[in-house]
């Protein structure tokens, strides 16, 4: 993420304290090449390596206390006001800090119900507590989870750009590889294929390399989630893969579904057009319910309602999560109102929210039909970033 892209999450983060009434946003973390904050992306492009405290204010003042050697890496970044560098230790550095903002609330990163919210360990919440309460200030702590998530979900005009660019690139590879697939190949070839693409492009995949992309041929797969495998692609059967690559730190997610076809065969048979059809209708049906205000469970229910409606059993999840910085990324999810999902089915949307859109199906003895589509939230709708695929693909 370029200089300017921090200094607009930064700004953007500034006002997401004040609509939210809350003075101070502190990011404590420590070893992040091994303890990770997911939030990290959006305040240094760099690993930390000691006790760091990353940390914005209401008033729109940003400083990092970080390790020495960390010092210059931060300063690079061009976002901050002030980067301090300690040698023997933190606490001093931090407690004359937040005794000068005195800030009478504190959001800090841990969450119950978002796991891009809760990058805080346990013990480096007691460290933080310990510090704050020598201040008298451990009251003033809560989650910052609102926080963390507006800043994520609100996608600003740059990280739309970048997602439009990996989205254009996926899409291309798609292309060529549709030209690659046939009879006798097999799932493994297919995919490595596929990274050959995005190797020559000097890109990045979306997700861990096990599992993009997901190549799923024919009947009795593992569905979703899954390494390719040596099953050969089958006339008759479908093909379903799911892939994405990243460009400037930014994600594609999308799925795609071909028909492999029979000797003889100028189109696809009944059962799996009518597949196909039924998954573009729940898409753009949703799609079209999809606005600011509207909550993510009732989303997905209009799409769960026309797969069921039409024969097929509910897709075992939800109809789409947030895309960003990591392919399933954001709070707010459009999925029904299960254990797994907490609370996220009843977030609002917003305006910049970016989604996709994948409703499943399995059409029997020809495998599972999935399309995936990339759509990003306006002032009145939804909009697709992805190009849509509304005919089936044959091979």
């Amino acid at each position: 993420m370029g200089t300017a892209l921090f200094k607009e999450k930064m700004n953007q983060a500034c006002e997401i304290l004040k609509e939210f009434h809350v003075d101070c946003w502190v990011t404590f973390v420590r070893e992040t090449q091994v303890n990770g904050d997911p939030v990290l992306p959006f305040l240094v492009d760099a690993n930390l390596t000691w006790h760091s405290a990353l940390i914005i204010s209401s008033t729109g003042r940003t400083i990092a206390i970080v390790g020495e050697y960390d010092k210059k890496s931060v300063e690079d970044i061009g976002a901050y006001d002030e980067v301090i560098g300690y040698v023997q230790g933190i606490k001093s550095h931090f407690t004359d800090t937040m005794r000068s903002l005195n800030p009478t609330s504190i959001a800090i990163n841990y969450s119950e119900g978002s796991e891009i919210c809760d990058g805080l360990s346990y013990g480096m919440y007691l460290t933080l507590h310990s510090y704050l309460a020598e201040l008298g200030y451990e009251h003033r702590l809560l989650s910052a989870e609102k926080i963390i998530s507006a800043l994520r979900q609100r996608k600003t005009n740059g990280e739309i750009s970048n997602i439009r660019e990996a989205i254009r690139a996926t899409e291309q590879i798609f292309r060529t590889a549709s030209d690659f697939i046939g009879p006798g190949r097999t799932e493994k070839e297919i995919a490595d294929f596929m990274k050959k693409e995005v190797e020559a492009a000097h890109l990045q995949l979306a997700w861990e390399a096990r599992i993009c992309p997901g190549v799923f041929t024919g009947p009795d797969t593992a569905e979703a989630h899954y390494m390719p495998t040596d099953r050969k692609v089958a006339p008759g059967h479908i093909l379903n893969m799911d892939f994405g690559v990243k460009v400037n730190g930014y994600c594609a997610d999308l799925q795609r579904t071909f028909y492999i076809r029979k000797k003889g065969e100028e189109k696809a048979p009944a059962d799996v057009a009518t597949g196909f059809e039924t998954l573009i209708h729940a898409i753009e049906s949703s799609r079209q319910a999809l606005k600011p205000g509207v909550y993510g469970h009732e989303i997905d229910r209009v799409a769960r309602e026309i797969v069921i409606a039409a024969g097929y059993d509910e897709f075992p999840h939800g109809l789409g999560h947030q895309v960003g910085r990591f392919a399933h990324d954001g709070t707010a999810l459009l999925g029904p109102p299960w254990e797994k999902y907490a609370n996220k089915p009843f977030e609002p949307v917003e305006k910049g929210m970016v989604f996709t859109l994948e409703p499943r199906l399995i059409i029997p003895e020809r495998g599972i039909a999935t399309v995936e589509e990339i759509v990003v939230v306006t002032n009145q709708g939804a909009d697709y970033l992805s190009t849509p695929q509304k005919e089936l693909f044959l091979i």
